[in-house]
Order: C-alpha cells, then sequence, then structure tokens
C-alpha cells in the first residue's frame, strides 16, 4: 500500500510542477497563429494563393498581405531556433532553411488575393517569448556567390 501511495504523491507533484512550467496563454495563442502563417513544410511556390487563403491570412485590417513567408521545416525545428530565452528577442537561425515567399500579384481585400511564390534558401530572423516564435521578422537570403541580402 506505501508504494501506491507513493506514486500517487509522485504522480501529483509532476503534475503540479508541468502545471507552474505551462506557458501563458497568450503565447501559445501567438505561437500557434505563427504556426499557421508561417510553418508550411509542404508549401511550394504554386500553392501560395490557396494556403494563404485556406489558413485565412490577411492582414489586421482585412486586406491581402502583401508578403508572407513559409518555412519549409517542422515545427519542433522552427522553435529551436528560439533558444531558451525568456523575454522578446529577435533570433537568428544557425542554418539556413528552405523558405517559400509569397509576394501579393493582385487583388486587395481577402479572399481575393494571388500571390505568386519564390523558393529562397536562407537564415531567418524570429521574435521569440519563453522559447516560442511568435513573429515573423525577415529572411536573410543566402545567394551561390555568398553575397546576403535583407529582404521583408
Amino acid at each position: 500500500m506505501e508504494i501506491h501511495q507513493s506514486t500517487v504523491i509522485l504522480l501529483l507533484l509532476l503534475c503540479v510542477s508541468s502545471y507552474t512550467h505551462a506557458q501563458p496563454a497568450h503565447i501559445m495563442r501567438r505561437y500557434q497563429n505563427f504556426l499557421n502563417h508561417h510553418r508550411g513544410p509542404y508549401v511550394n511556390v504554386e500553392m501560395c494563393t490557396d494556403v494563404i487563403r485556406d489558413r485565412k491570412i490577411n492582414d489586421t485590417a482585412g486586406n491581402c498581405k502583401p508578403v508572407n513567408s513559409f518555412i519549409q521545416a517542422d515545427q519542433d525545428v522552427i522553435k529551436a531556433v528560439c533558444g531558451g530565452g525568456k523575454n522578446y528577442r529577435l533570433f537568428q537561425s544557425g542554418q539556413p532553411f528552405p523558405v517559400v515567399t509569397c509576394k501579393l500579384k493582385s487583388g486587395q481585400t481577402y479572399p481575393n488575393c494571388k500571390y505568386r511564390g519564390k523558393l529562397s534558401t536562407c537564415d531567418i530572423v524570429l521574435g521569440c517569448e519563453h522559447g516560442f516564435p511568435v513573429h515573423y521578422e525577415r529572411s536573410v537570403e543566402i545567394n551561390s556567390v555568398s553575397q546576403v541580402t535583407l529582404k521583408m
């Protein structure tokens, strides 16, 4: 019987510990929004218009978003860019990622937006809170001749 009680107490302690280390709800909402807007492991350049429409991606006024980037990676790999910082900070990836950048080619009001996509290999700069990406700041494109250009 004593083993059973010890097991229950240990489980309760683990539950309380994981509850106190959980992320605030507003950060988790921002993280999920970030993933919806910028995680696209299977997004290719021909899919920009459909994915942006299906995911209901638009600017804060409900208009077509001029540019949106999709990182072709799993969420754990993207999250690793953030390190473990607690405060909001910008982090640049230490490795290049394939990124599909979708630029608006026609339309003003969502959902009547048409996009043209471009695939690039880029370092990514993310805004992170408590170790979670919550903002896509920019891509740092890596060209084959070792030139670096900033893209918004």
